[in-house]
């Protein structure tokens, strides 16, 4: 049995002032100074000692929303006197979809590496757009050697990136089947690039450090080569240069010395393959197909084709399709690819990355219950920074996170916290599902409930259909 894929971390605090989520807002006038005050009881510590606790923080702000809402003082106050309230530098991160709550939990994980809990638990809406229509069954979880990360199973995070031979022929008792390059990675998930928004030279050496330190891959434009600092060279193995179009090969030793290459969809793309073959023939070539108005019928076309090996579907920052007036969600688009090929009887010769929306660690769970075999993620790199998704990354503009600022140290550090814990969590979730092996995750649509079927299936006979094909 291989040894277990263990990422090591520490703890790595924030440079800024916290922004909390709670706030308790206490009405001292009528207090009754009750000698066994609830406050004393908070289970998280807030209140005891409470002067020091005051002395201890930098920014005495951070004492008003350092609650962690859990309630316990607001409901057993006597005299009522205690109110939950929510902060409104909070409410002002992020968007629609990078909601305050994904920023806030990345920043837990990010210093903490350690899975996210919260005392007020889920008081949101039962379901929701996007990955929030979708369920996954935790039905394995009553079982003690289920236990995800504390488990007595082995549960392998594991996957292969590469094209895969349809069947094995043998001579006798040899295998006369010429078996492709693949790529081992310990966990299915890939750095991506930093859409153009985002895109800050001083980041990208230190994504080379986290993939390397994190056993990973990170994809980078051949064009930033020389911005990817002066131990460059030592991060090779854990490089994947995009080639867009109008940019030349990277040199014959450097190209060499990578295991995957990404290069942009085109009708040149078997020339294009053949060319980098010929320079490095244990090289793996992935196609990056961005998901708009004919990205899914042309992944689907490019996967039956022998010469392509990896596809890269690719949505926008919101995980939504790109260029399309009612957009189609990328796990629903990615679904659409997985039946498609499986119907045709090559889903398994083909590797399919999919990026665009994936912020949290379950979302990589349901994007490979929908048919990836791994993820690329950028965003969630960033606000691991403590980065609040501002829209300020404009030159001149001030950074609020003073991301011009941080070290590398601080840097790799977060980032190998929150990709720690997002492996933490993906053994929790298939430890609870019950599957042992990454590679089998993929695709078990058994595995999860979807909220548009089962709508469907309880209420499409009283009031007809809904559901997009």
């Amino acid at each position: 049995m291989p040894e277990k894929y263990h990422i090591k971390t520490q703890a790595v605090p924030p440079r800024r002032p916290r922004i909390g989520k709670f706030g308790v807002v206490d009405w001292r006038e009528d207090c009754a100074r009750c000698h066994n005050c609830v406050k004393k009881d908070c289970v998280y510590d807030r209140y005891r000692q409470e002067m020091q606790y005051i002395r201890d923080l930098n920014d005495a702000n951070v004492l008003f929303f350092d609650c962690m809402g859990c309630f316990s003082c607001v409901q057993n106050c006597t005299k009522g006197l205690l109110s939950l309230s929510i902060n409104p530098a909070y409410e002002r991160m992020g968007n629609s979809y990078w909601t305050p709550d994904i920023i806030l939990i990345t920043w837990a994980q990010a210093e903490t590496a350690a899975i996210p809990v919260s005392g007020a638990g889920y008081r949101g809406k039962f379901s929701g757009p996007g990955f929030d229509a979708m369920w996954t069954d935790m039905s394995e979880i009553v079982r003690p050697t289920r236990d995800g990360i504390h488990g007595r199973e082995y549960i392998s995070t594991a996957v292969d990136i590469g094209r895969k031979p349809p069947q094995l022929r043998f001579d006798g008792i040899k295998s006369s089947t010429i078996l492709p390059q693949l790529i081992d990675l310990p966990m299915p998930l890939i750095i991506d690039m930093m859409p153009k928004s985002y895109r800050l030279p001083k980041l990208l050496p230190i994504f080379n450090a986290v993939a390397a330190r994190t056993g990973l891959i990170a994809i980078v434009d051949s064009r930033d080569w020389e911005l990817l600092g002066d131990e460059r060279e030592k991060y090779l193995p854990h490089l994947a240069f995009y080639l867009d179009p109008n940019a030349s090969i990277p040199p014959k030793d450097i190209l060499q010395k990578t295991l995957l290459v990404e290069i942009s969809e085109s009708d040149a793309v078997e020339q294009k393959i053949k060319m980098l073959k010929e320079i490095h023939p244990q090289i793996v070539v992935a196609i990056r197909v961005p998901l708009d108005s004919k990205g899914e019928e042309r992944a689907i076309e490019l996967a039956h084709n022998p010469a392509v090996e990896v596809i890269h579907v690719v949505a926008d920052l919101n995980g939504n399709q790109i260029g399309v007036e009612n957009p189609k969600f990328i796990k629903d688009m990615t679904l659409n690819i997985q039946k498609s090929l499986v119907k045709s009887g090559i889903r398994d010769e083909i590797t399919i990355m999919a990026g665009g929306g994936i912020a949290l660690a379950e979302h990589m769970a349901k994007q490979i219950i929908c048919g990836a075999d791994a993820v690329t993620v950028n965003l969630p790199m960033l606000i691991a920074l403590e980065c609040q998704l501002c829209k300020c990354c404009q030159p001149g503009m001030l950074c609020p996170a003073r991301i011009d600022e941080i070290s590398s140290g601080y840097a790799v550090g977060r980032m190998t916290n929150l990709i720690s814990a997002w492996h933490n969590q993906l053994l929790e979730m298939m430890g609870a599902m019950g599957i042992r092996d990454a590679r089998r995750l993929r695709g078990e649509t058994g595995r999860a409930l979807f909220f548009e079927d089962v709508e469907e299936e309880t209420f499409g006979k009283l009031f007809g259909s809904r559901k997009r094909n």
